[in-house]
């Protein structure tokens, strides 16, 4: 049973993977994956030490074919030779005979029931009767068993691994693209191992959709408790980009698994070099696990709220907060400055307790009531902290109150009764404040309470990357429970405003909430990414990063190229060496372009549809 209100983590059974085990009592996990040819024995071994001096403990690499996996063994020696014993776990994909020959030379072999016995992803719909179905696992049965047979005697551990974007024609076709069908999809998998007596197994469940991403692995926990499982669980959001929106998206999704308890290793998947990943997802595991043994929090979890399949809740909308309208962005100009970026301008600019003279006056302003007097006409809302009595007498049109969830008292709920109106603003400086945000909600919802309400969130961070992944984390879980109508971060330290705007309004973004800006799922890549994959993304994004509200799919090979972007606008796949396939969503419409033409064909192909606009 998952505590809204208070850190701990999930009880997980251990697994051993080489000289690293993990779940149990181990601390939670970081790994990478190298992006090198695996045949290529220097490239990959020199990549694997950068990841491990970099703080990784396991290296994932790609195995293609029996060549791939057989050419384990001499990475896995030639690390062992150099003093590193960090575990090696071999990824594969669409042939379980590759997975037999890496269980002999890896640590770990993660294979993918979408395409382990089940033909690749052909987005077909198929009819099975309960027969025919049962006659389809009993396949998986007779060839799945082999592989485990193979693992017990190596002692290979094995990560079962579901990707959003490479669920079975035969999973989709009887549960639809569902997170349902994605957790049945490992289930399968599972119930088998639990069968077979073979324990050491890792679980993982991806998306590029944070949402979905979240759903799924609360979903599959729920499912594993009810059928007497407690397998560790690998987390994160695959083909998140790079920058800071993959920073970003990541921190969102795990973080929001990891605030609930879940998660014993973690990637965070950038379209950059691997080493670059191990700091981000350290940070975001740090920061989350600060919250152990924190003072406790007792919240009372709303009989109107579905963990597993969370839904907004129900406001009253005051102006253009709540109700269906997506959640507004508040910003902070204390200093009484007036630069705002363009491109991610605030709903509400909060100015404290005076209004400065030369503001931008294109945004509502929002002032402490003590500053509000009826001659600011050109001031829409007042600020108010907590002092209910005030709200009776300021005429504002727009009503803000500071709550914390120790000041939900019975006075403050019967002055939000009355004023359903005034648009609550949720604080906490509690070590876990996602759980006092929680209980601040939960609380509301049980009193009938339908103020919208919008999450203060403040820092002191003189790093932009450290702001995006502590925010993103601690706002992951709140949107994802349809608990967010607004966001207001504040930070103290030395960044520039229009740098906090941007991270609030991705941070909305990569929630699913909101989109300011065209949004790009691209892969991390690895050994099978068939160009360069940095340099394209670059060069795409400098021609379309205009173009608000598109998304683009990026991927390096077809493994979840079309799955993964199939909500995508528009999809560049790695076809072969040296050729691109173009997709305008699931259907691909050009083929084999060679890799110095794509680029333009992509935007040609934009243009003709209509999606295209000049700068």
């Amino acid at each position: 049973m998952i505590d809204l209100f208070n850190y701990s983590r999930r009880e997980s059974s251990e697994v051993h993977v080489g000289a690293t085990p993990l779940g149990a009592i181990h601390p939670i996990r970081l790994q990478s994956m190298t992006n090198t040819s695996t045949m290529d024995t220097d490239g990959c071994v020199e990549q694997a030490k950068r990841i491990i001096e970099a703080g990784g403990e396991y290296v994932r690499l790609t195995t293609q074919g029996s060549r791939e996996a057989e050419n384990l063994q001499w990475i896995n020696s030639r690390l062992r030779t150099q003093g590193y014993n960090t575990p090696l776990v071999a990824d594969v994909h669409f042939n379980p005979n590759v997975a037999d020959v890496a269980a002999h030379y890896a640590e770990a072999v993660r294979i993918n029931p979408g395409n382990y016995v089940d033909p690749g992803r052909t987005f077909k719909h198929l009819e099975y009767t309960d027969e025919e179905y049962a006659k389809e696992i009993e396949k998986i049965k007779n060839r799945f068993i082999p592989f485990l047979n193979i693992c017990k005697e190596h002692h290979t551990a094995i990560r079962i691994g579901v990707n959003h974007g490479s669920l079975s024609d035969r999973i989709m076709s009887r549960y639809g693209d569902t997170p349902e069908g994605m957790v049945e999809s490992c289930m399968e998998f599972l119930r088998i191992c639990v069968e077979e007596h073979f324990m050491d197994v890792v679980i993982s469940i991806k998306a590029s959709n944070t949402v979905i991403m979240v759903r799924t692995v609360r979903l599959l926990v729920a499912q594993m408790d009810q059928e007497g499982m407690n397998f560790p669980l690998h987390l994160g959001v695959t083909e998140a980009g790079g920058g800071e929106d993959g920073r970003i998206k990541s921190a969102i999704g795990i973080g929001a698994l990891l605030a609930d308890g879940l998660g014993d290793t973690i990637r965070v998947s950038l379209s950059e070099a691997p080493e670059a990943e191990i700091p981000v997802a350290k940070k975001l595991r740090d920061y989350i696990i600060r919250r152990e043994k924190h003072l406790f929090i007792p919240g009372k979890e709303s009989a109107d709220f579905d963990y597993i399949h969370p839904s907004r809740r129900i406001t009253k909308p005051v102006m253009n907060i709540g109700g269906d309208q997506v959640p507004v962005v508040i910003s902070e100009r204390l200093d009484a400055t007036s630069n705002i970026n363009s491109a991610f301008v605030p709903d509400y600019i909060y100015y404290g307790s005076k209004l400065p003279v030369n503001r931008n006056c294109s945004v509502p302003a929002i002032v402490d009531v003590d500053a509000w007097s009826v001659n600011m006409k050109q001031v829409y809302p007042a600020f108010t902290y907590n002092r209910m009595l005030e709200l009776h007498y300021c005429p504002a049109s727009l009503k803000f109150l500071f709550v914390p969830y120790i000041g939900l008292n019975e006075e403050v709920i019967a002055g939000l009764k009355l004023h359903p109106e005034v648009v609550v603003i949720a604080q906490s400086n509690h070590e876990n404040r996602l759980g006092e945000m929680r209980a601040l909600v939960h609380e509301m919802m049980n009193e009938g309470l339908k103020n919208p309400i919008v999450f203060f969130q403040h820092y002191q961070e003189d790093e932009l990357e450290n702001l995006q992944i502590k925010s993103s984390a601690d706002m992951g879980a709140l949107m994802i429970d349809g608990l967010c109508d607004g966001i207001f971060l504040l930070n103290q330290g030395n960044i520039p405003h229009e740098k906090v705007d941007e991270t609030a309004f991705s941070i909305l973004q990569g929630g699913r909430l909101r989109t300011s800006k065209t949004e790009y799922i691209s892969c991390p890549g690895c050994g099978r990414t068939l160009y360069n994959l940095e340099e394209t993304i670059a060069r795409i994004q400098a021609a379309t990063s205009h173009l608000k509200g598109l998304k683009i799919g990026i991927m390096g090979c077809i493994v979840n190229g079309p799955g993964e972007m199939a909500d995508a606008d528009y999809g560049y796949v790695g076809a072969a060496r040296g050729k691109v396939s173009l997709y305008r969503r699931k259907e691909c419409l050009e083929k084999n372009i060679p890799e110095e033409e794509a680029v333009d064909r992509l935007i040609e192909l934009i243009k003709a549809n209509g999606d295209y606009r000049e700068r």
